[in-house]
C-alpha cells in the first residue's frame, strides 16, 4: 500500500492519505453555537499534528463541538481508515459524511483517548453507525470508504470542559 502526504494543508505530514485522494485545505469549525450554545474550539497546527481544542459548555443546552473539512475518497478501494492521535483522555468521534452538506447525516464511530499518549487506531466501514444530530438512524446502510466527501471530529456527550486531541496522522489504507 502506498500513502503519499497531502500536499495542501498539512507540510508536516499531520494528514496522510492515500494516493489519489483530493482534499481541501480548509478545517472547518462546527460548534454548539448553532443551536445557541457556547462552546467553543479551534484548529491549528504544530510541525507535527493538526489540534483540536477548546471549551465544551452545557449552557444553553449546547454541548458539543467539533473540526470537519471536505475530502474526495472517489477511486480509493481503501478498506481501513487508520490514526495516529493524542488526546486528553476524554472520548471523541470520528465523523465521515457521503455529501458535501453541512448539516445531514453522518457515520460516526467513538473512540477514547488516553492522555498524553500516542494511540494508533484503525477503523473499517463496518465500524461506523449511520447518525443524524446525536440519534442513531433505523436504517443503517453500509458506508465505502471511497463515498466520503467530508472528515471530522467531535466532542461531545456532557464532557464539559477544557479538551485537546493532536492528530498527527490519516490514513485510508487497502
Amino acid at each position: 500500500m502506498t500513502t503519499k502526504q497531502l500536499s495542501s494543508l498539512f507540510l508536516f505530514n499531520a494528514l496522510l492519505l492515500s494516493a489519489d485522494v483530493n482534499a481541501n485545505q480548509r478545517w472547518y469549525v462546527v460548534n454548539d453555537s448553532v443551536m445557541g450554545g457556547v462552546s467553543n474550539s479551534q484548529v491549528s497546527h504544530t510541525k507535527d499534528a493538526l489540534v483540536f481544542e477548546g471549551n465544551v459548555s452545557l449552557k444553553n443546552n449546547g454541548g458539543f463541538a467539533s473540526i470537519r473539512t471536505e475530502l474526495n475518497t472517489q477511486g480509493q478501494n481503501a478498506t481501513a481508515l487508520n490514526l495516529r492521535l493524542k488526546g486528553d483522555g476524554q472520548t471523541y468521534q470520528l465523523r465521515l459524511r457521503t455529501s458535501n452538506y453541512l448539516d445531514g447525516p453522518a457515520y460516526t464511530h467513538s473512540f477514547k483517548t488516553v492522555k498524553n499518549e500516542w494511540t494508533d487506531i484503525s477503523f473499517t466501514p463496518r465500524d461506523f453507525t449511520l447518525t443524524f444530530r446525536g440519534r442513531v438512524l433505523e436504517q443503517q446502510p453500509g458506508i465505502d470508504f471511497s463515498d466520503i466527501r467530508q472528515l471530522g471530529f467531535m466532542i461531545a456527550g456532557k464532557q464539559e470542559g477544557k479538551f485537546k486531541l493532536e492528530v498527527n496522522k490519516i490514513e485510508f489504507k487497502d
